[in-house]
């Protein structure tokens, strides 16, 4: 459920919200008001431009739930010479369970079971994104980050092993401290037939100390859509790799509501490479409401075992998964309404339930 209220203060812009998704599996819907409550989360968040040049602009973003909590400052100079772009400085943190790689599937791989391995992340570093020359479509940045990875128990205690004993960490400590550099591309591109998007992004991690590890990271996403007639068709992509020696938190976890549909969150699978595509059709009934069918395909490319440790297999991990359902989307003058229905491979289903943008 979302709401948001807007407080202005000179040229300050306070938002106040409050957000849920939530998953209904169809043999637990007689717990719908018990599962709405359980996953309501708030965000607070502060635009302030002018703090020290009048347009620099301030923006905090925090986020809690119960269970997890997100944290964002950034603070962006546009005082510049003409030929730098923006430069930011990012402050980041957040902590959440570690349900995705080591979470076990649960209930027909329509649920992921935490197994009370929280990660806390730390971001430290500056953006910088390169002013473009001749097309506002294209765009490139450069983020040079410090990155700490910490893990603890649920109840709050320092954890350097999981339950079965296998190692979180590369350092084999409760801590991993890199040094990040990395880069992404875009391409964005928007007519009367439809749009389409690509991105590239590409990261180097050094560790502090340098004996420990190094990983390269590959990530690439993209999107078409097609026009047809007053649908729309819409095609999605994005896949990657990490080569080097990295520790299984950097993994890729597939399945999920923003993955696969139908899936738990990592239920389908954790590979040091993956792919996932959706296929989705929309269709307007109304003004205010459109019908949507969607396929939603995952896999790990069969590199599960690369994994350290191997939690994909260790967890009963297919590694390759698909859900198709669909859905509608209903717009009022308050909130936008969302409700999808997906049924994984296992013939299993799942709604997800969303209201987002409510004004109050």
């Amino acid at each position: 459920m979302g709401a948001n209220k807007s407080v202005h203060v000179g040229r300050s812009k306070l938002h106040v919200g409050v957000d849920f998704t939530r998953r209904l599996c169809t043999s637990h819907m007689h717990r719908l008001s018990r599962a709405l409550v359980s996953m309501v989360t708030g965000s607070l968040r502060l635009k302030h431009p002018g703090l020290n040049h009048y347009s620099d602009l301030l923006d905090m973003s925090w986020h809690k739930g119960l269970h997890d909590s997100d944290l964002l400052v950034t603070y962006r100079y546009h005082t510049r010479p003409p030929d730098i772009g923006p430069l930011s400085l990012i402050i980041k943190h957040s902590v959440s369970p570690e349900v995705g790689i080591y979470g076990i599937p649960m209930n027909n791989f329509r649920h992921s079971q935490s197994q009370g391995v929280r990660l806390s992340k730390l971001w430290i570093g500056f953006d910088y994104v390169a002013p473009s020359e001749t097309d506002s479509s294209k765009g490139k940045a450069t983020s040079v980050y410090f990155k700490r990875f910490h893990f603890s128990h649920d109840g709050g205690r320092s954890i350097s092993t999981d339950r079965d004993g296998f190692q979180l960490t590369h350092s084999g400590g409760t801590s991993d401290n890199v040094i990040v550099v990395r880069q992404e591309s875009r391409f964005e591109d928007e007519n009367d037939n439809g749009f389409t998007d690509f991105s590239v992004q590409m990261e180097l991690g050094t560790p502090i100390p340098p004996t420990l590890f190094t990983y390269y990271r590959l990530e690439v996403s993209s999107a078409r859509g097609i026009k047809l007639g007053p649908a729309l068709f819409c095609s999605r992509m994005s896949g990657g790799t990490i080569k080097g020696s990295f520790a299984p938190y950097q993994a890729f976890a597939i399945g999920g509501p923003s993955s696969v549909r139908g899936y738990g969150e990592g239920a389908i699978g954790v590979g040091q490479s993956c792919l996932v595509t959706t296929s989705e059709l929309s269709i307007p009934l109304s003004k205010k409401l459109t019908g949507v069918i969607f396929l939603d395909c995952g896999s790990d490319l069969w590199s599960s075992h690369k994994v350290p440790n191997n939690p994909g297999e260790r967890h009963g991990k297919p590694g390759i998964g698909f859900g198709i359902g669909g859905g509608i989307r209903y717009k009022t003058p308050l909130a936008q309404i969302q409700v999808d229905y997906a049924i994984n491979a296992f013939q299993k289903g799942t709604a997800y339930f969303r209201i987002s943008d409510l004004v109050l």
